[in-house]
């Protein structure tokens, strides 16, 4: 009995001692894990200030009590109190450093970064661009080579059309000698063509000729024998190179020359001793009659009598060339 009393003092003390250590090493390990969430708190601040500088952005909220309220401990104390033993199985693991700051080394590492990338496309734009005043270059001359080539080409086409006018009119006027009436130094044609006065005129002249301008009356008897012979039996009004357009009643050729004498239509007069005379056949009167209105000379095919017409009628006509 005695025995058992020593055994209980000796291992009594020794349980009690036991448990305290156990309470003291708690206490401990509690500290030790509040410190550990208390840096990593201020870790995390830390990156997030970081953070926000690097990207110009303004502080946040969460900056305001990066220590948290006693709430917040109290909050955190009583989950460390409801998670037991499990939780204290369970070791802290350290964050990762937060990223540094630029530095103004960096900075101007990447600006000049920036302008190299820039002098390299100025460099590939200015090359371009060579390349282009190159081909400007080139275009320009072909476009001169090919002016050249379009005006010898255009000169080259001139001569040609100036030698056929030359052959045409060589023709008309050997046409004109040969299948007209030559009469002196001049042979006239007659066209079987309608034309208007100013128009049979552009026509003599493209053939070598004008229109016919007897200059004595020995040549308008001469060309009255050769319309009436080709053209009989019918009375064709026949176009002259005679007209009044610059000044009424003021007559001239084509070249320019006042008419000399003239052959006008009249009326036919009562033989002597007859009676009196009727009026004149209205599709006969006496000529010029027209005034104003009718400014260029026709000759009649049957007698050789000048009429004088409207300048736009469309006639036969009758082209003159020097032989």
């Amino acid at each position: 009995m005695q025995a058992a009393w020593l055994l209980g003092a000796l291992v009594v003390p020794q349980l009690l001692g036991f448990s305290h250590g156990a309470r003291g090493a708690d206490r401990e390990w509690e500290g030790v894990w509040g410190g550990a969430q208390e840096e990593e708190r201020e870790r995390e601040a830390l990156m997030l200030k970081h953070l926000q500088e690097a990207l110009g952005l303004p502080a946040g909220r969460g900056d305001e009590n990066p220590e948290g309220t006693p709430e917040d401990k109290e909050t955190w104390g009583t989950e460390e109190d409801g998670q037991g033993e499990e939780e204290e199985e369970t070791t802290p693991t350290p964050s990762s450093s937060p990223s540094p700051s630029p530095t103004p080394e960096d900075t101007v590492t990447y600006i000049l970064g920036r302008l190299a990338g820039l002098d390299a496309g100025l460099h590939q734009l200015h090359v371009r661009l060579h390349a282009l005043d190159t081909r400007v270059v080139e275009l320009t001359r072909g476009l001169r080579q090919l002016r050249e080539a379009a005006s010898d080409t255009r000169d080259a086409v001139e001569a040609l059309q100036e030698t056929q006018r030359r052959a045409e009119r060589e023709h008309g006027r050997l046409e004109g000698c040969l299948k007209g009436l030559r009469l002196g130094h001049k042979c006239f044609l007659l066209s079987r063509d309608f034309e208007a006065q100013a128009a049979a005129q552009a026509r003599c002249v493209a053939r070598g000729g004008s229109l016919a301008q007897p200059a004595d009356r020995q040549q308008m008897e001469a060309l009255t024998r050769y319309l009436r012979g080709a053209l009989a039996p019918y009375n064709w009004p026949v176009w002259l190179g005679v007209h009044d357009r610059r000044s009424e009643g003021l007559y001239l050729f084509e070249n320019g020359q006042r008419v000399s004498f003239f052959a006008w239509h009249r009326a036919p007069r009562p033989e002597p001793g007859a009676g009196p005379s009727p009026a004149p056949h209205p599709l006969s009167p006496n000529q010029p009659n027209g005034g104003t209105l009718e400014n260029c000379v026709a000759q009649a095919s049957d007698d050789g009598s000048w009429w004088d017409h409207d300048c736009e009628r469309r006639l036969y006509y009758v082209c003159e060339y020097p032989f």
